[in-house]
């Protein structure tokens, strides 16, 4: 828009100046004055007949396209030339001459209806002129302020490609670094693994042995319940007081049924006991306890060592509570397993005892392989990161350098900026080349109207629209979209937002980037 005033310009200034007029009929423009010669029979403009030229604005209508009364109100399609002098030249409907209303600024169109006017024209000229070299001025400093960020985008551009060509330099040692640290790593973690394979192998051997003893513990505790005359041995009789003991569970545990747990014996002692026991064991309920085992005392020879051994390794008939006791209930460990991962050296981690109790801590050379193992592990994720930084600049920097700013790359500066306006409901945001966006004014969520599509102004001026599609969906409607248009300014604001259709909106934005060079002072358009 600027740029046609800027080319209209030169003409307000011919016609204000210009004190000679062409006589021609009144009401004809003077693009069309070679028509109607005063000498010569009249043809109406769309051919379909002659008449003589005195019929001419005679105020009776000869030509159906009207042109032959472009004087007077007589033809209803017909239109009335204004010649404004000193400001624009127009044409109006021919009805609207002599009605009695001044619509030509310089009156000719109520030459007779008696109305007062009064000619404005040069008045009009004259403000249009100041407005129009105000705009004049605007473009001017716009285009000034485009051929710096010409300037800057094109050392933009060389200190981008530069960057990325040094990136690309210390990427390849970052790769380097990066594989000497992972074969550092897995050289490093073979050792910890097999160690740590060694101590969890230890440890399912000891528990191994505990869960023995407790079950030669258990054997004898049942066998002293069995042994009810305590003679030393254990009864077919003995044995069928304990009827959850039948094999077949049929309801009905006979002496045959028991003498066969037996191996085939009427009774059996210790000795003999611990052959049957893995028959038994299962099923056996302790008259102390329908549903546990009783405690009972672990023969001398089947004793711990020390007093340390039964707080790492601590037997059932260690009361629950005094096992509480031992432990810091803020740090207990919800998982159950049989591996669980032992304290460190450096940290002390209590966790649940199961019936073998917690693993032991690893030995110092285990924890020392561990430790090495971590450090490097450590330091192959650090470098490892560093090098994904790196690709994502690279290819943030290559995404810039490729992106069309513009024949000139003018608009690049806006890449990196984001223009918000505030109207009485939202604030609106605008991140060019990125996305667009509204939010409530007094608090809400951000819906995104559209994110960056493509250039999308008319094919000889093509950057003069942007268009942001595939934003927040609209309830049972599309996806909401936004056309920015961009119009020559020496400011970088967002000027007005609207809603022309549903989901659609429209944002006028104001950017020097747009701005042309206007035309030389001295040259002009003849009338």
């Amino acid at each position: 828009m600027t740029q046609r005033y800027l080319l209209l310009l030169p003409v307000l200034l011919i016609v204000g100046v210009s004190a000679v007029e062409v006589q021609r009929p009144r009401g004809v423009p003077l693009s069309k004055r070679q028509f109607y010669e005063e000498d010569k029979p009249f043809t109406c403009l769309d051919g379909s007949r002659t008449i003589p030229f005195d019929r001419v604005n005679d105020d009776y209508c000869d030509c159906q396209d009207g042109s032959d009364e472009p004087g007077t109100a007589a033809c209803p399609n017909g239109s009335f030339h204004c010649t404004n002098a000193g400001y624009r030249p127009t044409f109006i409907p021919s009805s609207r001459i002599n009605d009695g209303i001044c619509d030509c600024c310089d009156t000719t169109d109520e030459y007779n209806s008696g109305a007062a006017c009064q000619n404005t024209c040069r008045e009009l000229g004259r403000k249009e002129k100041e407005s129009l070299q105000k705009l004049a001025e605007i473009a001017q400093e716009g285009f000034l302020l485009k051929k710096q960020l010409i300037q800057e985008a094109k050392k933009g551009l060389e200190d981008k490609k530069t960057k990325v060509t040094a990136i690309q330099e210390s990427k390849k040692d970052l790769e380097e670094k990066v594989e000497t640290l992972r074969t550092a790593k897995e050289t490093a973690e073979q050792p910890e693994k097999e160690a740590k394979e060694r101590h969890l192998k230890a440890w399912e051997d000891e528990k191994a042995v505990i869960r023995q003893e407790k079950d030669k513990a258990r054997m004898a505790g049942v066998f002293l319940e069995l042994d009810e005359d305590s003679d030393g041995l254990v009864s077919v009789a003995e044995l069928l007081s304990h009827s959850e003991l039948d094999p077949d569970s049929d309801g009905s545990f006979t002496e045959a049924e028991a003498q066969g747990l037996l191996g085939g014996q009427d009774k059996v002692d210790t000795e003999a006991f611990e052959s049957i026991w893995s028959n038994i064991k299962d099923k056996y309920v302790s008259e102390a306890s329908p549903d546990t085992p009783p405690p009972v005392e672990t023969p001398p020879q089947e004793k711990r060592d020390s007093d340390n051994d039964s707080e790492q390794y601590p037997d059932d008939d260690i009361p629950e509570d005094e096992e509480d006791d031992d432990e810091d209930d803020d740090e207990e460990d919800p998982d159950d397993g049989d591996y669980k991962s032992p304290p460190t050296s450096h940290t002390q981690e209590k966790k649940d005892e199961d019936d073998e109790g917690t693993m032991p801590p690893y030995d110092q050379e285990t924890q020392s392989l561990i430790d090495a193992a971590q450090k490097a592990r450590d330091e192959f994720d650090e470098a490892e990161r560093a090098l994904r930084e790196v690709d994502d600049q690279i290819k943030n920097l290559e995404k810039e350098i490729s992106f069309d700013f513009g024949p000139h790359a003018e608009f690049a500066y806006l890449y990196d900026q984001c223009y918000e306006l505030t109207t009485g409901e939202y604030v609106y945001k605008l991140c060019p080349f990125h996305r667009v966006s509204q939010k409530p004014k007094f608090g809400g969520s951000e819906t995104n109207l559209g994110t960056w599509g493509k250039w999308a102004g008319p094919e000889n001026d093509i950057y003069s629209i942007m268009k942001y599609e595939h934003g927040t969906g609209c309830w049972q409607g599309p996806n909401r979209s936004t056309t920015v248009k961009l119009t020559c300014g020496k400011e970088t604001v967002v000027t007005s937002t609207s809603e022309p259709s549903r989901c659609e909106y429209l944002m006028e934005f104001i950017t020097p980037a747009v701005c042309q060079e206007p035309p030389s002072s001295h040259e002009h358009t003849e009338l």
